[in-house]
């Protein structure tokens, strides 16, 4: 996996499977406080013909000296602007808790704005558009947080132990919670024309079964939902299970 920018995906993007003719490309988006290679371990998972890149929020790993994104328009607007340029294959986004919310918007922007439909939308971890169940945690104290981070899960939370990963961390997590507290989706009637697929764990107590199904009203095409047995971080237990059922779904919607 490049650690160093590449001139052809730029600096928001690690290309995590390299693939020079994809016939799909793979976006991944990060959780909050997450990093680009929290999708290291795909790599070896996506079949031939996908290329799979992960985003590269400011404000942390290869680009820690940059201010982190204030707000979802922000953060969304920069991120499309750059996918302009990966529209040589069909793209589909996967996103996980806050990178489902900023893939959506991504999305969004591409059809509207640039008149490019992603192939497929695949949410996971995230309550559909405006039934997102959000706990004020921004501001709480440094062990307050860390202690509800540590329930949920996630590879964060073995940082904790470290002092010096903690000053790393935490400021992170803190932007993008703001990001997230403030967010108001895209409303007016904004729906995407590709099909949408939502996985959510059975066991989160972040996201109920029933908000989950809101993410059908933000397409005109097929909508679909699936359980997995664990919690919030459900993907860490089996990411093979993930993605072979995003490999099976992009097979019907791309021919692959």
């Amino acid at each position: 996996m490049r650690s160093q920018d590449d001139p052809r995906v730029g600096r928001w993007f690690r290309e995590v499977r390299q693939c020079p003719k994809p016939q799909t490309r793979l976006i991944c988006f990060p959780h909050a406080g997450g990093l680009a290679s929290f999708y290291r371990p795909w790599g070896r998972l996506v079949p031939p013909g996908t290329e799979l890149l992960a985003v590269r929020y400011p404000g942390r790993e290869d680009r820690l000296l940059e201010p982190f994104a204030e707000t979802m328009d922000e953060l969304a607007d920069q991120i499309a602007g750059e996918c302009v340029r990966l529209l040589d294959a069909p793209l589909a986004f996967f996103g996980h808790s806050m990178g489902a919310s900023v893939a959506y918007e991504v999305a969004l922007r591409l059809q509207a704005e640039h008149g490019a439909a992603v192939s497929a939308l695949f949410v996971s971890g995230r309550s559909g558009p405006g039934r997102e169940h959000i706990r004020p945690l921004s501001d709480v104290s440094d062990h307050q947080l860390m202690a509800e981070l540590t329930e949920l899960g996630g590879t964060e939370a073995a940082a904790f132990e470290d002092a010096e990963l903690r000053e790393l961390v935490l400021p992170m997590i803190r932007a993008d919670y703001r990001l997230v507290e403030a967010y108001t989706a895209t409303q007016a009637g904004a729906v995407l024309n590709a099909p949408v697929t939502a996985y959510y764990g059975t066991r989160d107590a972040e996201v109920e079964r029933d908000s989950v199904k809101a993410w059908a009203e933000v397409t005109e095409s097929d909508f679909r939902m699936l359980p997995f047995e664990g919690g919030h971080f459900f993907l860490l237990d089996d990411p093979r299970a993930i993605v072979d059922d995003i490999h099976s779904r992009l097979e019907l919607t791309v021919g692959r």
